[in-house]
């Protein structure tokens, strides 16, 4: 990976930046042959971009206000300014786009969605399902795609996916909004460096794939 996205090349054809990131892919790949873009090179891609070229990031708000505020102030931290908007809000060109907001409201942008049909297609190593009632359960699944715990509500997820060969959408979101509430906490580097992606549940963080 170069700043969290797969680079898609071998290591004699990928040109190295001044700032980059990068790391080896060293998974099991029986459940996912691809993992198109990863959170463990925070604040990368954010502050460098890809293949030299950097972006402009966009905090597309989806939960309340304070929590979409507070992304942006993280993201202003590292030296990255982000626009706050909308998915439904048009910008000309390539985007690196933040996705905010609990899991209900979420999964209606299609690049989150993906996360919905298991790390095969998102390469994300968890599944988010209905829990009844509106609510939702995020299930922690390990490198070979199988169950290891269920986390219920207040659970926090950040996580990377990527559409087609559009630049990675980072998903900030929760089983509910105290979910986000957590999910945001965990952006620093502490929480998230050398990770493919991070859940949170009463305050324990738990990468994932799960151990």
């Amino acid at each position: 990976y170069l700043n969290g996205i797969e680079s898609g090349a071998g290591a004699a054809d990928v040109r190295v930046y001044g700032g980059d990131r990068v790391w080896w892919d060293y998974r099991e790949w029986s459940a996912a042959m691809r993992v198109p873009a990863v959170v463990g090179s925070w604040p990368e891609p954010f502050l460098h971009g890809s293949e030299g070229k950097s972006f402009p990031v966009r905090v597309d708000c989806l939960a309340d206000e304070e929590d979409c505020t507070a992304v942006a102030d993280r993201l202003e931290a590292e030296g990255v300014a982000a626009s706050i908007g909308t998915p439904a809000a048009r910008v000309e060109g390539e985007l690196l786009r933040v996705v905010v907001g609990p899991w209900n409201a979420v999964r209606a942008d299609s690049a989150a969605a993906q996360i919905e049909e298991g790390p095969a297609t998102s390469g994300v190593f968890c599944d988010i399902e209905p829990a009844g009632e509106g609510a939702y359960e995020l299930v922690a699944l390990d490198a070979l795609g199988e169950e290891r715990d269920r986390l219920g509500a207040a659970t926090g997820l950040v996580a990377a996916v990527r559409e087609g060969e559009e630049q990675p959408t980072w998903v900030v979101t929760g089983t509910d909004e105290a979910g986000v509430d957590a999910a945001v906490e965990l952006l620093d580097e502490d929480s998230l460096r050398d990770r493919y992606a991070v859940a949170s549940r009463d305050g324990e963080e738990l990468r994932l794939p799960a151990p």
